[in-house]
């Protein structure tokens, strides 16, 4: 990150608070008709047009939620839209507005934040969302960073976590355990530079799960997907926290159980293979790393040929009964091994 020793570079002092937001968010244009009032007056004012209006948020706190020591900070500024915009894929609502606030401390010069908000501006334009306020304030303990994103959607096309039912199949996107595997080996590089500062990283090789940690992308595309291929999921859910723990949302917000398949777990060859290399079970690593960002979602049977040989999905186990409780079906011997909740927890900060 930069580093305000260089006398070249800008105090925020020199902007203050207001004169700060207007420099770093000048350049911001609009995509979306809701979108009526935004930055400059006291408060946005969207136009939901007759939809739902749908709102998440995300707070980012350096040391618990990202290390920059090895994240740059526009990609940070990216990462901290999208996994919010996820949320709303999640919801299947279409992202529309957001709303930046951040808390900083007088290490950080202007510079920095340009850099973050760079971020952002590309996040903007690659989900098409507007930037319609926030709040900036002073940190004495490093960098906070605080998303609000905002979806509209008609009540009709909205998914929750609450209708999954037995017999219903289980279908992830993607692939899982890369963002996990790219977080190792971003770790293992700065320790190595830690100890030794003159020795270079080692990152050539693992581009693809380095971009699954440093730059992931919210499965906005799904939506279009599944209204093409005539799907309506009866539940949906991002995968944030690992594999694991979001099949026990679901359970717990349908009151149903579920089967996954080990075998059926799709991981790209450079997540397993690093894995081997570190010395990691791979199926551990999907099941509990998180930030994949990924939609998990249940959808009837009777849709399985709509979907079958999709190259964006993957049916991975299916639903049953509560009282039939949530296991994974471990390849080749069929025994069943409970699911735990062992996925990312800011609280545990694991």
């Amino acid at each position: 990150m930069l580093e305000d020793k260089n006398p070249q570079l800008t105090p925020i002092s020199q902007y203050g608070e207001f004169g700060l937001i207007k420099h770093l968010t000048e350049n911001f244009s609009f995509s979306n008709e809701s979108t009526e009032i935004s930055i400059g007056d006291d408060a946005a004012v969207i136009d939901p047009q007759g939809q739902k209006v749908v709102i998440t948020t995300d707070v980012l706190a350096e040391g618990v939620h990202f290390n920059l020591g090895y994240v740059p900070l526009k990609h940070l500024g990216y990462k901290a839209v999208a996994v919010n915009i996820s949320d709303l894929a999640a919801m299947n609502a279409t992202p529309t507005q957001i709303l930046v606030s951040l808390a900083i401390s007088n290490r950080f010069p202007v510079e920095a934040l340009e850099e973050i908000y760079e971020g952002i501006a590309l996040a903007c334009e690659r989900y098409k969302v507007d930037l319609v306020g926030g709040d900036t304030t002073s940190s004495t303990s490093g960098l906070v960073m605080s998303i609000t994103a905002i979806g509209l959607e008609h009540s009709e096309n909205l998914v929750g976590r609450t209708r999954a039912k037995a017999g219903d199949l289980l279908v992830v996107t993607g692939d899982l355990g890369g963002a996990y595997m790219g977080l190792q080996i971003l770790e293992r590089e700065h320790s190595v530079y830690l100890a030794n500062p003159n020795m270079q990283p080692e990152m050539e090789g693992y581009d693809y799960i380095l971009q699954r940690q440093l730059k992931p992308e919210a499965r906005t595309d799904i939506k279009n997907t599944l209204k093409e291929l005539g799907v309506q999921p009866t539940s949906m859910i991002d995968v944030s926290d690992g594999l694991s723990s979001e099949i026990l949302h679901l359970s717990d917000q349908s009151k149903v159980g579920f089967r996954l398949y080990e075998s059926k777990i799709p991981m790209d060859p450079l997540t397993m293979t690093t894995a081997d290399e570190l010395n990691l079970n791979p199926v551990m690593c999907a099941l509990n790393g998180g930030e994949d960002f990924e939609l998990l979602f249940t959808m009837p049977a009777a849709d399985y040929d709509k979907i079958k040989n999709h190259p964006d999905f993957t049916i991975i186990g299916h639903v049953t009964t509560l009282e039939e409780g949530n296991y994974l079906v471990a390849a080749g011997s069929n025994e069943l091994i409970a699911l735990n909740a062992q996925g990312w927890d800011a609280f545990l900060n694991r």
